[in-house]
């Protein structure tokens, strides 16, 4: 039995920036020299990015007004910015409104009530505390205290595809279920300080936002519905060190090298057709994807990979522009945006994690 997609919902925080204002912060933190300030302004021109949302209002156009600052321009080479605890103490107060705002807003399209609700999968790579947003969802959108609840934890940007497996497995086993999946992430409480070119890359990139759906049988729902059938993951061969989130004295830590694209683009195809293959559809039947946007050359590899046009990568480029990488969120984000256009389908949902994994879903 497949899952039906009956309502998506997302949230993005009112604070923004866009990218020119995001460099002149990055300059402030990374205390750099001639040499990292044409690197900086490099990176952050080829980004893809055009506006960015995030908790923090110093991190908007707005910031002059902040009295307390989480973030302070670097104080020497030593400085590395707010504690981890201080980073989580700032994720506990955010990441549960932002989580609330989007979960309701998918029921809303979805048309059913919170107290049907059976099962709650919560995603986040971003933060740590318990009790967890899924809690705060509970007492403040009115699930039933019974609900069963999973938390899918720092699994990076592929997390809502990982929980979108759950709740299929879910369903499955019990058609009475009704899942509700919300991911939640505030990356931009883990901005770095100091030089280190892999890990600006990451700072130029990410940003917050929460996105919820609700799933239900597809027996159920309406002969038009998007329907998951099936899910798929593999790891790419000697990519181990290629892209990591580790949690360090000042934040969490991301790693993303280089090279990144290039074995995607060399890697993927073989296992994409095979996958593919056992549904009886080739790469061209493929009406529409949904390619998390780990940052603009990793969009242009899974293209290379798979001789995608521009358009079929269209969705995918716009949200990066419009809200960066939000790590787990955003290939929901892509996903209403094609379901909203009504996009041609079938549809492969594609995203990628430390490993170097990937994580395919295919909907029909």
């Amino acid at each position: 039995m497949s899952l039906a997609i009956a309502g998506i919902g997302t949230a993005v925080p009112e604070h923004h920036r866009d990218q020119d204002f995001a460099l002149s912060i990055a300059q402030q933190m990374c205390g750099s020299n001639g040499d990292h300030d044409r690197r900086l302004r490099a990176i952050y021109k080829r980004s893809g990015v055009t506006k960015r949302h995030s908790v923090l209002e110093e991190l908007s156009h707005s910031s002059a007004a902040v009295s307390h600052r989480f973030y302070l321009p670097e104080r020497g080479s030593g400085d590395r910015g707010p504690s981890t605890q201080q980073r989580m103490a700032r994720y506990e107060a955010e990441v549960a409104p932002l989580a609330t705002k989007a979960t309701r807003r998918a029921l809303e399209e979805a048309g059913i009530g919170p107290e049907s609700l059976t099962h709650l999968i919560s995603v986040s790579c971003t933060g740590f505390n318990a009790p967890g947003f899924d809690l705060t969802l509970i007492h403040d959108v009115g699930l039933p205290p019974q609900i069963a609840r999973t938390h899918i934890g720092f699994m990076g940007c592929h997390g809502s595809l990982n929980g979108l497996r759950v709740a299929r497995s879910f369903l499955e086993a019990d058609s009475a279920s009704r899942v509700l999946l919300c991911a939640a992430e505030l990356c931009t409480l883990h901005l770095y300080f100091g030089w280190d070119e892999e890990k600006v890359i990451a700072n130029a990139l990410f940003a917050d936002g929460a996105a919820a759906l609700v799933a239900v049988p597809s027996p159920v729902a309406p002969h038009d519905a998007w329907r998951v059938v099936d899910n798929a993951s593999t790891v790419l061969e000697d990519t181990g060190d290629l892209m990591s989130w580790r949690v360090g004295d000042h934040g969490f830590e991301m790693t993303l090298s280089r090279l990144v694209p290039t074995v995607i683009e060399q890697q993927l195809k073989p296992w994409l057709v095979g996958w593919l293959e056992t549904h009886e559809l080739s790469i061209p039947e493929i009406g529409s994807w949904a390619i998390h946007p780990g940052g603009p050359k990793i969009i242009t590899s899974v293209a290379n990979a798979a001789g995608l046009s521009d358009q079929s990568v269209a969705a995918s480029q716009e949200v990066l522009a419009e809200f960066g990488n939000m790590s787990s969120p955003t290939v929901l984000f892509i996903l209403q945006r094609l379901k909203a256009a009504d996009a041609p389908r079938p549809c492969v949902a594609m995203a990628f994690g430390p490993g170097l994994a990937v994580e395919g879903v295919l909907i029909r």
